[in-house]
């Protein structure tokens, strides 16, 4: 069936017996793993985790199945996490949901698969799934999550704070909580003893990200620019800023170069398609110019490549902007061998 994000959030501080399958697509991979960690607190901290990637799932259909119906080594909750994955789990995912029982409830992330996804389809269609598509929040939305997640850590957001710090993480809820959390340390924050955060502060030990400059990096990345780009991460790199901003951008860019190349492979005119995403008029020549230069296997790639990057950034003791910077050279220079 198909769920919005606020019903989902229900859905896992209450998981129903009769759901086996959790379905969760679209680009805000942290909103993703953030529901993941709900449905974790849920079953408790005793609970054991299950990790599965899409290799698994394609090779070995049956496991998730089969992981979804066995028991616990500790005898407690257990629950399967498996991402980040795409079309090539449609036969496992069928087999889950066509199995004769599932004790334990498996939640999937497949950030980069459309809306019309077979995967996507088979979850909407089954009453023992859920799909729900999750985007990166925008706005008075993203305001208003910081504002959320800066009271839980203790954090007394004085007027406009919650803006600026949504403005300057790009929207982008993991990289919120990192900055928040990095000023609830400097302030000694908590609920016991709420701080308020203030310009000041913000001045003293955040970084902001310009917009202008995500966008230079972006560009060169994807015109295959590689002394641009160089520059660019320079630039970014100097006030000690968290990549995931730039990489979530770079990844919005090439996710929408490949829906526009998929179209236009599917016979559609190139100006249509255009106008159809809103390209800005100025920028019809440098997208055309990467529509040719990128093919669907290269924007397939690279797309893989930065989320990887991204995961690896969020994990504990990684190398930070080292992964994100080689990413996103190897990509540039993968595009200027096209050129």
């Amino acid at each position: 069936m198909k769920t919005d994000a606020g019903k989902l959030r229900s859905a896992l501080a209450a998981p129903s017996p009769d759901i086996r399958l959790y379905l969760l697509h679209g680009p805000d991979e942290a909103g993703a793993q953030a529901m993941v960690k709900r449905l974790a607190a849920t079953l408790g901290d005793e609970a054991e985790r299950i990790d599965l990637d899409a290799a698994t799932l394609r090779s070995d259909p049956a496991r998730l199945a089969d992981e979804a119906a066995a028991l616990s080594l500790f005898g407690g909750a257990r629950f399967i996490r498996a991402a980040p994955i795409g079309e090539e789990s449609l036969e496992a995912l069928t087999t889950l949901l066509a199995a004769e029982r599932a004790g334990n409830p498996v939640v999937v992330i497949a950030p980069a698969v459309r809306s019309t996804a077979k995967i996507v389809k088979l979850a909407i269609d089954s009453p023992r799934a859920m799909a729900c598509a999750l985007y990166e929040p925008t706005g008075a939305e993203a305001e208003k999550l910081a504002a959320s997640m800066g009271r839980e850590l203790g954090l007394q957001l004085e007027n406009g704070i919650a803006r600026r710090i949504a403005e300057a993480a790009g929207n982008d809820r993991a990289v919120m909580a990192r900055e928040l959390e990095k000023f609830a340390l400097y302030l000694d924050a908590d609920l016991d003893r709420p701080r308020p955060l203030d310009d000041a502060v913000i001045e003293a030990v955040g970084a902001d990200l310009s917009d202008s400059a995500v966008a230079e990096l972006v560009a060169a990345v994807i015109d295959g620019q590689t002394a641009a780009l160089g520059t660019a991460l320079e630039h970014l790199g100097e006030g000690g800023a968290s990549p995931i901003p730039w990489l979530r951008a770079l990844a919005r860019r090439l996710l929408v170069l490949a829906e526009m190349r998929a179209d236009i492979d599917a016979g559609e005119n190139p100006g249509t398609v255009m106008k159809r995403h809103r390209v800005f008029f100025r920028e019809e020549p440098a997208t055309l110019a990467a529509l040719r230069r990128w093919s669907p296997a290269m924007l397939a790639e690279a797309t893989m490549r930065v989320r990887k990057a991204e995961r690896a950034i969020m994990s504990s003791a990684n190398a930070g902007s080292v992964l994100a910077e080689t990413a996103a050279m190897n990509i540039a220079r993968a595009a200027a061998s096209r050129r």
